[in-house]
């Protein structure tokens, strides 16, 4: 979770009841006169009331005191920049699905075998102290952001052991992998698509139509050209599909997507180096992939109402 600054009036309302969490048992006093009526047995002490959840994530409870000081340093930083949060939509609900993640993250990395080991918590803290300009100013900026020592250490725990499940999954991608260097012709109707093959068919060059016909701006400058990527990249699953489906030299029938028709034909295909933008983006895929099976397969439970 980032750390932002936020107001201190923001943060005179979220007090938190230390006390109250400790329980309260009166304790019982010697009787010095005992007298002919039974003993009275001292009551218990109360069980303390548990702490409201904004959400539990597998039995892990996200405080509603945690999310209240993460929408109110959200909603400073938006304000601070100029934006106007009316604007954002359902912010809200949209931060809470990002502190469950984080959770089942930092769930994952445990699972994996992975734990925090506290002087990487320690070095955490002293580089923070060490970026404020004195140990006044780093106290201040817990107080403003509603942090004691111990949620401070929690919640860095939290973001390393979430950073290494993210690293972890993204090491996940191979280096080199099959790829295809391919080309597309886009259209808006089928009639057209079905025209242009015929043309491709009867030997028309793929480049000239390219540069003449395709809706698609970003590659109608280079004759349609996608340049190279492996399974998994191209936001049109069918286009990815019908491309690994041929060989160099070939071109396919006209494949339909959510964005119009096309026609592909394949230059090269070989297995290769990721491009570093390549691999950065199939690893950030497959975090976000992990994330849904994960959603679908936790014991989520939320208790707030956007």
């Amino acid at each position: 979770m980032p750390f932002v600054m936020v107001h201190r009036k923001a943060l005179v309302a979220l007090s938190i009841g230390l006390l109250g969490a400790a329980g309260c048992g009166r304790i019982a006093l010697p009787i010095l006169n005992p007298s002919p009526d039974p003993p009275t047995v001292t009551p218990a002490p109360p069980t303390p009331t548990p702490e409201p959840l904004a959400a539990s994530v597998n039995g892990e409870g996200i405080l509603l005191e945690r999310f209240d000081l993460e929408i109110i340093r959200f909603e400073y930083s938006k304000t601070d920049s100029g934006i106007d949060l009316a604007t954002l939509g359902a912010y809200q609900s949209e931060l809470l699905d990002s502190m469950i993640d984080l959770v089942l993250l930092a769930q994952g990395a445990k699972a994996n075998g992975f734990n925090v080991e506290q002087t990487e918590i320690d070095d955490r803290l002293n580089l923070m102290i060490e970026s404020a300009e004195d140990g006044g100013e780093f106290k201040l900026w817990m107080e403003l952001n509603g942090y004691t020592q111990e949620t401070l250490r929690t919640a860095l725990a939290e973001e390393i052991e979430a950073a290494w499940m993210v690293a972890y999954l993204a090491g996940q991608v191979p280096d080199i992998t099959d790829q295809v260097h391919a080309r597309h012709i886009l259209v808006a109707s089928e009639a057209e698509a079905d025209g242009l093959r015929a043309d491709l068919q009867d030997g028309a060059d793929f480049d000239t139509l390219a540069r003449q016909y395709s809706i698609d701006s970003s590659t109608r400058p280079a004759g349609g050209d996608l340049g190279w990527f492996p399974k998994g990249f191209l936001l049109w699953p069918e286009v990815e599909t019908a491309a690994f489906s041929l060989q160099p030299g070939e071109i396919s029938t006209v494949v339909k997507s959510e964005i119009g028709y096309h026609i592909l034909e394949i230059i090269e295909r070989e297995d290769r180096l990721l491009a570093y933008s390549v691999r950065q983006a199939l690893g950030e895929r497959s975090v976000e992939s992990w994330l849904s099976t994960e959603r679908v397969s936790a014991d989520i439970q939320t208790f707030i109402t956007q």
